[in-house]
């Protein structure tokens, strides 16, 4: 087993990645990753050059980037071009940045595969090309490991299409961690540790605080190994803590779980 740990920039929305590279460094991280997104430093459609100097940032603090979150859906209705192109251009930046996976969304009608094979399938020689794994994250229409694993075994390799398992959702949903870890198997790519409390609206709370059994994933993930994730969502939520606070108890879960029984 060998895990990395890492915390997504969602958690500090609109903090330069110098600073938030420093936040992940103090805590302990081995990486960081990257929000994807017009509101940030790290956005598609970003110079060569710009990225160059985020990955030499990065570096520089003796961390890696995990992953690139980018806000493609891949299962969404309606034309082709526009997601492949996103998808194309991700993939593009991760590979200028140094990033192994790119995080996407499902996107589509609840449960409804819809055009996630051709849009997938047309970005395949992208991600070879790069060395780069495409993630789709159990969310939105496919929130269980059940749907998530259904839209990317197609493609045979979990090298290159496997799943993000947010802690959150597929428990959310009725599917337990065990049944999550069971159905994914070999496409789990990566672990984003996120909790939150029912009674609460799953308003974000820092892990070990709220409903989510985290001790029960870290149980099962032990002999798995790959990036885990602190996904912090102050850019939806605001009002909640700032990021050292979960990251702090992110930290301790990890400390804990990821050691040899």
């Amino acid at each position: 087993m060998s895990w990395k740990f890492a915390v997504s920039t969602l958690g500090m929305p609109g903090t330069p990645v110098r600073q938030a590279a420093r936040v992940a460094r103090e805590h302990g991280c081995h990486g960081v990753e990257l929000r994807v997104h017009p509101d940030e430093e790290v956005r598609l459609g970003m110079s060569s050059r710009k990225a160059a100097d985020t990955r030499r940032l990065i570096e520089g603090e003796g961390l890696e980037v995990a992953c690139l979150a980018g806000y493609a859906k891949v299962c969404a209705p309606g034309p082709d071009e526009s997601p492949v192109a996103e998808l194309r251009s991700l993939v593009e930046l991760a590979g200028l940045i140094g990033a192994p996976a790119v995080r996407v969304f499902p996107g589509g009608e609840s449960g409804e595969d819809g055009p996630a094979r051709e849009r997938i399938g047309a970005v395949l020689p992208d991600l070879e090309r790069q060395g780069v794994t495409l993630l789709v994250e159990t969310h939105d229409s496919h929130p269980t490991g059940g749907l998530a694993r259904r839209l990317v075994e197609p493609f045979g390799s979990p090298e290159t299409v496997a799943v993000l398992w947010d802690a959150l959702h597929p428990w959310r949903m009725g599917e337990s961690p065990t049944e999550t870890r069971e159905l994914l198997g070999d496409y789990l790519g990566y672990f984003q540790i996120k909790d939150a409390r029912r009674a609460d609206s799953w308003t974000p709370v820092p892990p070990g605080e709220g409903d989510v059994p985290l001790a029960e994933c870290g149980t099962l993930l032990r002999p798995w190994s790959g990036w885990i994730s602190l996904e912090w969502e102050r850019a939806w939520y605001p009002d909640i803590d700032p990021v050292p606070v979960p990251l702090r108890a992110a930290a301790d879960w990890f400390e804990r779980w990821h050691r040899p029984e």
